[in-house]
């Protein structure tokens, strides 16, 4: 890998990168109609691409690894702390169809990409099986599925770029179909609408009018962050506990597969310890203030991480047809879920968080819905995509030896 101006080791320099350009984003969206329309989101995850693609800032380091693991299960409770609990079952009954219908169209478009680029790409077979695992539950499944199939190193770190170049492409689209007017005349739309309803002033962007000021107290902030805290803490215990102590993998039965992809898993948990203190402790947090703007800002560090693996240079050197296959998987995973989503009388919200759910996984699709201001779609979502790394392994072995056995 080549030397970048800011190197990997150097952590100040990149965390205060990372800060500031998320903060230029949120300015940017609040401060122009341009930025509003494309939305903070984008700005930070492009200008992030730019950032690593020409040698500003390294591929990889420590510092993204933390905003992963620190940062994204610390924004998840403040953004669910003023959730409307009674709505989140019927939210996700309706997400729960259109997220299995939308992994339909993953496992289409494998068997397509694979039909038509098998003789063009080795070891396809078995990247079938990966990124079919991927695009339906995200990258813990791609992690899982290329310790499984011992698939060589080179091929996985191609199949590695191409993931997060296609990611990255998919976000983007994804922030700009709501916009699209032949899209909106075509699916209801009733959370964008309450969004754009609440632009009352004329002087203000979109983003400017929803984020309005508010009083917050230093006890607020406080109350809100050791909050957080203390319920990420407890669910990665609770979720490392199971997670060590019921069996799984391809040994395992499908029960126990299934009870540590629910318990063991640390965002599902949180999730879930989340609801149940909102639950039995209404009034607390109803009382505080400015929890929702501060995990938003950590989401937006979350975009700025998203962007920066993207490498352009390094798939057109390594793998583009890797990055055809992925786009035809998540081409027609996309398609479909519009079309199953018209048929069944789906939000265009819900549709897209279901495709962005199987393609990312629930944590970016949740970073999706905060940065449209869907925050009523945050939890259902989060719920509904850990399905997603339960059966991705299942689809994923399946076509794999299907596959194998044609090649």
């Amino acid at each position: 890998m080549s030397e970048t101006f800011i190197q990997a080791d150097d952590s100040i320099t990149l965390w205060g990168m990372i800060i500031i350009w998320a903060s230029v984003s949120i300015y940017l969206e609040q401060r122009y109609n341009w930025a509003s329309k494309v939305t903070g989101a984008i700005i930070a995850l492009v200008g992030a691409m730019i950032l690593s693609n020409t040698g500003v800032i390294p591929l990889e380091s420590p510092v993204y690894d933390a905003v992963w693991s620190v940062i994204v299960p610390l924004a998840i409770p403040l953004l669910l702390f003023h959730v409307n609990i009674k709505k989140i079952w019927k939210e996700s009954s309706r997400l729960l169809l259109i997220f299995l219908l939308s992994s339909i169209g993953t496992v289409a478009g494998t068997i397509i990409a694979f039909f038509t680029l098998r003789n063009h790409i080795p070891f396809l077979d078995q990247l079938s099986g990966i990124f079919s695992a991927t695009y339906t539950g995200g990258g813990v499944n791609f992690a899982a599925m290329s310790a499984k199939f011992d698939t060589p190193e080179a091929i996985t770190s191609s199949a590695v770029v191409a993931d997060n170049l296609m990611m990255a492409l998919l976000f983007i689209i994804l922030m700009m179909i709501p916009a699209v007017n032949f899209i909106r005349k075509r699916y209801s739309a009733p959370h964008v609408k309450q969004v754009e309803q609440r632009q009352s002033d004329a002087d203000k962007t979109l983003a400017e009018s929803f984020w309005k000021r508010k009083e917050v107290s230093l006890k607020d902030m406080a109350l809100s962050i050791g909050t957080a805290f203390l319920l990420v803490i407890v669910s990665l215990k609770i979720a490392e506990f199971f997670a060590g102590i019921i069996p799984s993998g391809d040994d395992a039965s499908f029960f126990n597969n299934l009870l540590s992809g629910i318990i063991g898993d640390q965002y599902l948990v949180l999730t879930t310890l989340t609801f149940i203190a909102l639950a039995v402790f209404p009034n607390y947090f109803s009382g505080l203030n400015g929890s929702q703007e501060m995990g938003t800002y950590l989401i937006h560090l979350f975009f700025v991480v998203i962007g920066i693996p993207a490498s352009i240079p390094l798939i057109i050197q390594t793998a583009p047809l890797l990055l055809l296959f992925a786009f035809i998987i998540v081409a027609i995973n996309l398609i479909l879920s519009l079309v199953f989503g018209k048929l069944f009388k789906m939000s265009l919200e819900e549709i897209l968080l279901a495709s962005n759910a199987n393609i990312g996984g629930p944590t970016t699709a949740a970073a999706f819905a905060i940065a449209k201001g869907w925050k009523q779609l945050v939890g259902p979502i989060l719920i509904v995509g850990t399905l997603g790394y339960i059966v991705g392994n299942y689809i994923g072995t399946f076509l794999a030896v299907w596959f194998g056995s044609i090649m």
